[in-house]
């Protein structure tokens, strides 16, 4: 107990304390902008799958007319 009411603990312990709040908000602010860049990512992962998509649709359209065009010559 008495190494609890050693005059040095006071400010030690103060600074600890603001040193794990920052650390814990600093955490909190690098998670959310994690979140953040997964989402942007998986968003942009989204968007080109969908052009990919399309791409193979306008592909497949241009090998019917194609072969409409060889079929009829």
């Amino acid at each position: 107990m008495g190494f609890l009411l050693n005059p040095i603990m006071i400010p030690l312990g103060a600074f600890v304390m603001v040193v794990l709040i920052v650390g814990m908000v600093t955490l909190g602010k690098m998670r959310e902008k994690e979140l953040a860049a997964h989402q942007e990512l998986r968003l942009r992962e989204m968007e080109h799958e969908r052009q990919m998509k399309e791409m193979e649709i306008e592909k497949a359209k241009l090998e019917v007319e194609k072969a409409r065009a060889t079929k009829s010559s």
